[in-house]
C-alpha cells in the first residue's frame, strides 16, 4: 500500500511555522503524522482568523477547530486523500490573518513581512551583509481571509515592498483559497511558511513587546537576516550597492514632519525651533539635514532617502516605518517624539530588532532602553500639542555621530 509522505515541522514558534508537505482539502489544513505528540498544538499554528479583540469571548472564538486544522495519521490521510494529492511546488508563504492590520504599511512591512522573512531566514543562519542567501525565494503568497482589494496601503508601499523584494512572486487571495476548497480535491504544498497573528499572541516575546514579529527571534538567525530584503528593495528603488554604501563620511539626518497631517503634531513653535537647530547642525558640522513630509515624496524618493539616513526622527507615526530601510551602523539612530507620559513600542522594538539605537523624547527628557517607560496612551497622545526641545534633539544628534565616529576610530 502506498503511504502518503508525512508532514515535517521544520521550524516553529507560536504563530510562525515552517512545514514541509502540508495538505489542504476543502479549506481545512491537514498535518499528516504518525507521531502527533511531536506536532505543536494547532492553536499555536493557526486560528479561525476572526478580527483581533482582547475581549475574553472574542479571544476564545479565535481558537481553531477541526475545520481550520487537523492532525491525522498516514492511514487516515490515505482514507481522506487517496494517493494522488495535487502538488503545489516551491515555497509558499501562507498568511492566515484577517484584513484588520494588513492594509497598514507598518504592520505589513515591520510585522508581517518582517516575521515571515525572519522565520524563513532561520533556515540560513549565515546570511552575509550583502544579503546573499541559499534560500529560494517564495513562489507565492497566499491569503486565506484577505481579498485582492484589501492588502494594499493608501500610500502604495505594501505592493512596492513585495514586488521589489520578490519580483517573481505570485499572489493568491481568499477567492483563490475558496476556489481550491470548492474543488473537493486534496493539495499538498512542498514547503509552507505559515503565519497567524492570533496564534503568535500567547508567546513570551509577544507578551513582552506586543509585536508579533518579535516571536520568531527565538529561532536561529544571522545578524544580517534583513539585509536580503533591504538590499533588494534599495536596489530596485535605485540605491544600488547598498552593502558598500558609506553613510559615515557625511551623516544624513532626516526629520519626518507631521505638521500638515492635522493629527499627532508638534507644538508649532517647537517644530520651528527643532528645524532651526537641525539646520544649525548643518551649518556647524556639514551634516546633511532633510525636513520632509513623507506624503509629499514619491515612493522612490522615500526609500532612497531612508536608505541613506543615519538619524531618523519624528513624532510617533507611520512615517517612522522608513527605519526598516536604514543601514545599521554604530551611528544609526531613531529618535521618536511622544506626548509626555505616552509611549508605544512599535518603532522602538523594530529599531532594536535591526541592531540600531532608539531614543524617545518627552519634551526635553530623553530615554532609551533599558530605561524605557511603560506603554501608555494618555490624553494628548494623539493630539497636536506635543512638545519637543529642539536643542536637546540637536545635542543628542551630534553626540551620537561623534561617539560613533570615535568608536570607529
Amino acid at each position: 500500500m502506498v503511504t502518503l509522505p508525512q508532514t515535517k515541522v521544520i521550524a516553529h514558534v507560536p504563530g510562525w511555522t515552517i512545514l514541509d508537505r502540508l495538505y489542504i482539502l476543502n479549506g481545512t489544513v491537514y498535518i499528516v503524522s504518525d507521531d502527533p505528540q511531536s506536532i505543536p498544538k494547532p492553536s499555536l499554528i493557526t486560528s479561525t482568523s476572526k478580527p483581533i479583540d482582547n475581549d475574553p469571548v472574542e479571544t476564545a472564538s479565535r481558537l481553531p477547530t477541526e475545520k481550520e486544522m487537523r492532525i491525522v495519521s498516514t492511514k487516515q490521510a490515505k482514507e481522506l486523500f487517496g494517493t494522488t494529492p495535487s502538488c503545489v511546488d516551491g515555497v509558499s508563504w501562507l498568511v492566515n490573518d484577517p484584513p484588520q492590520f494588513i492594509m497598514h504599511y507598518y504592520h505589513w512591512s515591520a510585522e508581517l513581512f518582517f516575521g515571515l522573512w525572519r522565520t524563513y531566514s532561520s533556515l540560513d543562519p549565515s546570511i552575509p551583509p550583502n544579503g546573499n542567501t541559499s534560500l529560494p525565494p517564495p513562489r507565492r503568497m497566499l491569503f486565506t481571509h484577505v481579498d485582492a482589494e484589501h492588502w494594499r496601503d493608501y500610500a502604495r508601499m505594501n505592493q512596492w515592498l513585495v514586488r521589489s523584494a520578490f519580483p517573481s512572486i505570485s499572489m493568491e487571495y481568499s477567492t483563490d483559497w475558496d476556489e481550491r476548497s470548492a474543488m473537493g480535491r486534496p493539495f499538498v504544498f512542498d514547503r509552507v511558511v505559515f503565519a497567524d497573528r492570533s496564534a503568535a499572541m500567547p508567546a513570551y516575546n509577544y507578551q513582552r513587546t506586543q509585536r508579533t514579529a518579535s516571536v520568531p527571534f527565538a529561532l536561529p538567525g544571522s545578524p544580517n537576516w534583513w539585509s536580503t530584503i533591504r538590499n533588494s528593495v534599495m536596489e530596485y528603488s535605485g540605491l544600488r550597492d547598498m552593502v558598500h554604501l558609506d553613510i559615515s563620511t557625511n551623516p544624513v539626518i532626516t526629520y519626518v514632519s507631521r505638521q500638515d497631517w492635522g493629527r499627532r503634531m508638534l507644538i508649532p513653535e517647537d517644530h520651528d525651533r527643532l528645524v532651526r537647530e537641525l539646520y544649525q547642525l548643518r551649518e556647524d558640522y556639514g551634516y546633511e539635514v532633510n525636513v520632509v513630509s513623507m506624503d509629499k515624496l514619491s515612493r522612490v524618493e522615500q526609500l532612497q532617502l531612508a536608505g541613506r539616513t543615519t538619524i531618523l526622527m519624528g513624532v510617533h507615526g507611520n512615517g517612522l516605518t522608513s527605519l526598516v530601510w536604514m543601514k545599521p551602523t554604530p551611528r544609526s539612530t531613531v529618535m521618536e517624539f511622544f506626548f509626555p507620559g505616552g509611549f508605544a513600542q512599535d518603532y522602538e522594538w523594530t529599531t532594536r530588532a535591526l541592531g540600531m539605537v532608539h531614543y524617545g523624547f518627552w519634551g526635553n527628557r530623553v530615554f532609551t532602553r533599558p530605561g524605557t517607560p511603560q506603554v501608555a496612551y494618555p490624553e494628548g497622545f494623539q493630539g497636536n500639542a506635543i512638545p519637543i526641545d529642539g536643542a536637546a534633539v540637536a545635542k543628542l544628534c551630534h553626540e551620537r555621530l561623534i561617539l560613533a565616529h570615535e568608536t570607529d576610530d
